[in-house]
């Protein structure tokens, strides 16, 4: 599978091109900010009709990255649901589909400032999870070392040929990566913010998912 080989606090790890990231000494897939249902919410709140197919197009290539890696375990890294109701307006056939990727593996939930409480769904749920010498949560902690987050959305824009490409992107340092969202429906926060400006180191490079992923230096 295509990706970025890097180390974080001694740990081999490899950013994928879908947005998500490997651990392969650990069997270890993580993935941040699904917002499924994210359609749904959408409809129910504002009135705005997507096409309701976000969480089926996140779970196939959830799918076929736990296919490709052979992970164990997975890392849900927060706000995994758009909101409460939307957890709850899962289809059976979207609610047997996660439980048939848990199946035979540790799925474990960290909370998201999205997140429900517990749903009608297996796995463990975590505020955080301490997988030494890494720890796995949210949103950022200035001052950390070994972190790895999600919460910002981080998308980074590069020139070439004359065009703007910009693509969700991880933000990595000496001491930490801040994920990119897995969602089909998300959003993002440009590199440039000073939210990830101030957080990141100024040698950070962003890692721009796709079919090849890329790395640049930090856009700032």
């Amino acid at each position: 599978m295509t990706g970025y080989d890097f180390t974080l606090a001694g740990a081999p790890l490899v950013a994928l091109g879908s947005g998500a990231l490997s651990w392969p000494d650990q069997g270890l897939l993580c993935i941040s900010d699904l917002h499924l249902g994210k359609s749904e919410r959408r409809a129910r709140l504002e009135g705005v009709h997507l096409p309701p197919y976000d969480t089926q197009d996140t779970l196939a290539r959830l799918e076929a990255d736990l296919k490709a890696t052979g992970a164990g375990t997975v890392i849900c890294l927060g706000d995994s649901f758009d909101d409460r109701d939307a957890a709850d307006a899962l289809s059976e056939a979207e609610k047997l589909w996660i439980t048939a990727l848990q199946a035979g593996r540790r799925w474990v939930w960290i909370e998201g400032n999205h997140d429900p409480g517990p749903v009608e769904l297996g796995g463990t749920h975590l505020s955080e999870l301490p997988l030494p010498p890494l720890v796995f949560r949210h949103i950022a902690k200035p001052g950390q070392s070994g972190e790895v987050s999600g919460h910002y959305h981080p998308k980074a824009t590069v020139r070439a040929k004359g065009r703007a490409i910009t693509r969700p992107a991880f933000l990595i340092d000496a001491d930490r990566v801040v994920m990119p969202a897995y969602g089909t429906y998300t959003g993002g926060l440009r590199s440039h913010d000073p939210a990830l400006g101030s957080l990141m180191r100024p040698e950070a490079v962003a890692v721009m998912t796709g079919p090849v992923p890329h790395p640049v230096p930090m856009p700032r």
